[in-house]
């Protein structure tokens, strides 16, 4: 009860329009020499917090905090000087958090991320032999229709035809009675993605999929209709098309690479006319 009330004359001090002197000043906890101030807690709490969360909240901060101390304290008391010293790491982190930042800043206006059509085929040709699929994948045409529904049976007709008017058909329908669909069959998905959405009755895809061109299947409340146009299984060449996304990403990595390493270069050689640089010699005895 005790730390409950002194949780909710924290929070009334939180609600208060105090000067920061006073949150300075206020002390919430103490580990051995470290002292939580109200101030430390500044923005912790959501400004839509109920009282009650808002004292959960702090209560969870302050424990926390007096946790991560003690076993700092602990730490500082056991661990050799040099194992404390993390200088070195520090600044060699600070350093690449700068070159990180800058690169960012000259990828973004200087890289070229538009990648061609062609420039992605020419990539895919070059190398097929890297593009084999890890999982089956399908074009295919799928619907979850209710048995309530009407029209069934045009439904369970079109589904299986390739004509172009019978799609325009099929996909009015699908918008009007489907609860789910899928209708794009020139789209390479992965057959795991389509069992996800259709029970079917298949543990793996190898055997399943050589044998199956439309399948009819049915739970309690809904029938689904799917029609595979095409597959290729795991560790035939990926299509093209399915690669896509992922050539692009390559291309543009191989160009930011490209970019940083003229940069570097450009940097160099700028510095060496400048005479910037200086490389003295040492002999082998000293290092």
């Amino acid at each position: 009860m005790k730390i409950v009330s002194f949780l909710s004359i924290i929070i009334a001090l939180m609600s208060c329009s105090g000067t920061s002197t006073d949150a300075d000043k206020t002390r919430l906890a103490k580990v051995v020499s470290k002292v939580l101030f109200l101030s430390d807690i500044e923005g912790v709490v959501p400004e839509d917090a109920t009282a009650e969360d808002s004292t959960l909240i702090v209560g969870n901060y302050i424990q926390s905090w007096i946790k991560e101390n003690l076993i700092l304290e602990k730490a500082e008391l056991n661990l050799k000087e040099n194992q404390k010293n993390f200088n070195k790491q520090l600044e060699d982190y600070r350093k690449s958090l700068i070159i990180y930042s800058y690169e960012k800043q000259l990828i973004e206006q200087k890289l070229d991320t538009t990648v061609t059509t062609l420039e992605i085929e020419q990539f895919y040709e070059a190398n097929k032999a890297n593009f084999d699929l890890k999982d089956d994948i399908v074009k295919v045409k799928y619907l979850k229709v209710l048995k309530t529904a009407p029209k069934l049976n045009r439904i369970r007709k079109l589904y299986k035809s390739e004509k172009e008017n019978d799609a325009e058909e099929l996909k009015s329908l699908a918008h009007q009675y489907s609860e789910k669909f899928h209708l794009n069959d020139k789209q390479w998905i992965l057959f795991d993605e389509l069992r996800q959405e259709v029970p079917l009755q298949a543990k793996s895809g190898k055997g399943y999929l050589k044998n199956i061109k439309n399948v009819e299947v049915e739970d309690s409340l809904s029938y689904y209709f799917v029609y595979i146009k095409a597959y290729k299984l795991e560790k035939d060449v990926a299509p093209m098309s399915f690669e896509a996304n992922n050539i692009k990403n390559i291309i543009i990595n191989r160009r930011k690479l490209k970019l940083i390493n003229q940069l570097k270069s450009e940097l160099y050689q700028e510095a060496f006319l400048n005479k910037d640089i200086e490389i003295y010699e040492v002999n082998n005895d000293k290092i």
